[in-house]
């Protein structure tokens, strides 16, 4: 069974086309290692040791489990390596912008049945008498974990398949707003909103639109908003968020955000007449990402963003060095370029390359996205493309989500720091874990003089310059709860709060130059967890920020 068990496991750790493809050649041996076990548990022994008092259970048990791998690797599994294999040999690209949707068409029908029937094994599967005897036992655990996690990936790359066609307009024209968030200045969902692109999609023909700045949506006013982020944004200061295109990412609920988004756009002249059919949130370290993989981009002023400067020039450099109507020029040309390229003669590795990347940066808030359609957006939540503040109860989170107070690009010298330790250390129910979670603020002495107030926040502002103001929310995990919360450096009180139906806290931070504040507490997860907590935040100007907790002071049967 271990070659069968490597072959679900290369399944299971799969992220993309790429690493599934590879996972095939494993297959052949499997099969024959699972024919050979067949035959053991199929003969008369196993059989009447099934009747057996005391083991009799466990028997049955050994056996569904044989049964069960046969039939993945004998069926669902080999027409998914197929599957995989015609999308990795088809012509995708028709060139300039258009793709050719027919392949992806046709896996998406296979696609869907494979995941349907790997969804009612793995359920089937559970409902297997659990053994009493802690070798068996620990078989049937770990085949439980690799069947649910070859699940998973089946079921990202089936919504994958799902959403593509249906979001690059196989079936009519959509178009999709990008918002552009600058982590400098942070809001939850990710930053302040600095511009507004537009993406047409029809047929596969992709156009990416000029990008407007957020005066240009301004003066169309302020966003529907509920009575819960009217009380905690704009009733409470210090800043007294005024909700218009600036301020829509305060709500972490990338589906609030949109919403918000679809009712300032239909006041502009440019939305009235044409309906909104999603919104992405994207930022500087997405798009140095993109650069990353689909070449740099030079600006006017000769000036190349690469892989490794793109964010830190976006996030901080473009604010000493240019003006503001230059800030908004340059990074309008840097989306507009980058965005475009990913599209661009697309063939399977620039696709696999996409979803990859695409998995990755939503991990960590870098993108999110939601669409208008159920059906799309269905897909879209499936894939983890949508993000939220926790609401997943076999999937832990606590959400930290930092709002800047101090109008000013402060954050991009904010860095934070999280360690999570389990503080029991159980397989199955609640879960607990003790939480230190540190912010610094790294501007150095010198810094407070030389750089501009357009970063270090105005003198004429009630709150210091070049403190960084934050106001943090904090969500427990959905299902859990968070206790003894304590405080250390300049934070004032830690209220309750609800908001949109989810209980929280709330703290203001004051971080000064060179110094740091800090919140410990206590979290217990649902009963239904099934994975290791981690931290959903505001992201930062960089990658590798998603905090997971560190197990490895549990036992191995208990992690």
């Amino acid at each position: 069974m271990t070659k069968a068990a490597n072959s679900l496991s290369s399944v299971a750790s799969s992220k993309d086309l790429s690493s599934l493809n590879k996972a095939s050649p494993k297959l052949s041996s499997a099969q024959q290692e699972v024919n050979e076990a067949k035959e053991i548990t199929d003969g008369g022994l196993w059989k009447f040791s099934t009747h057996l008092p005391a083991i009799g259970n466990d028997i049955k048990t050994l056996c569904s489990m044989v049964d069960t791998v046969d039939y993945l690797i004998t069926d669902p599994i080999p027409a998914l390596f197929d599957s995989v294999n015609t999308i990795k040999t088809a012509q995708i690209s028709q060139g300039n912008g258009q793709l050719n949707l027919t392949p992806i068409l046709n896996a998406q029908k296979s696609l869907q049945g494979i995941n349907d029937k790997v969804k009612t094994t793995v359920a089937e599967y559970q409902e297997f008498p659990q053994p009493r005897f802690s070798v068996v036992n620990k078989a049937y655990q770990q085949g439980k974990e690799q069947l649910t996690r070859a699940s998973k990936t089946i079921d990202t790359v089936s919504n994958a398949m799902t959403l593509l066609p249906d979001f690059l307009g196989s079936n009519q024209p959509h178009t999709y707003a990008i918002m552009a968030m600058t982590p400098s200045e942070s809001r939850s969902a990710g930053g302040l909103i600095g511009s507004v692109g537009i993406m047409n999609t029809n047929q596969g023909k992709i156009s990416i639109g000029d990008f407007r700045s957020n005066t240009e949506y301004i003066p169309f006013g302020a966003a529907s908003t509920t009575a819960d982020e009217q009380r905690i944004f704009n009733a409470s200061g210090p800043l007294k968020m005024s909700f218009d295109i600036r301020d829509l990412s305060a709500m972490p609920d990338t589906k609030r955000t949109a919403e918000s988004m679809q009712s300032i756009w239909e006041k502009t002249p440019w939305g009235a007449s044409k309906a909104l059919d999603g919104v992405i949130l994207t930022d500087p370290v997405f798009l140095q990402e993109l650069i990353n993989a689909y070449g740099n981009v030079t600006l006017p002023d000769g000036r190349i963003l690469t892989g490794k400067n793109t964010a830190e020039f976006l996030l901080n450099t473009i604010y000493v060095d240019y003006s503001p109507t230059v800030q908004d020029e340059y990074f309008a040309m840097v989306a507009q370029e980058s965005l475009s390229r990913v599209f661009s003669n697309m063939d399977i590795n620039k696709l696999n390359t996409m979803l990859k990347l695409s998995k990755e940066m939503s991990e960590q808030r870098h993108l999110s996205a939601y669409m208008f359609d159920d059906k799309l957006q269905t897909a879209f939540t499936n894939t983890g493309l949508t993000a939220s503040a926790p609401d997943d109860e076999t999937k832990p989170e606590v959400g930290i989500y930092l709002n800047e107070q101090n109008s000013s690009k402060m954050d991009w010298y904010v860095h934070r720091t999280a360690k999570i330790s389990p503080t029991n250390c159980v397989q199955h129910g609640a879960h607990t874990y003790h939480i230190e979670y540190t912010l610094s603020n790294t501007l150095t002495s010198q810094q407070t003089w030389e750089l501009p107030s357009y970063i270090l926040g105005s003198v004429n502002s009630n709150l210091h310059r070049s403190y960084a103001t934050e106001k943090i929310l904090f969500f427990p995990p959905a299902g859990g709860s968070i206790s003894n919360i304590n405080t250390s450096g300049s934070v004032q009180k830690v209220d309750q709060e609800t908001l949109n139906g989810k209980p929280i806290h709330v703290a203001i931070a004051s971080v000064a130059p060179g110094k740091s504040v800090g919140f410990s507490f206590d979290v217990t997860t649902s009963d239904k967890s099934i994975e290791s907590l981690s931290i959903d935040q505001t992201p930062m100007g960089w990658t590798g920020t998603k905090p997971t907790a560190d197990m490895s002071s549990c036992p191995a049967d208990d992690k």
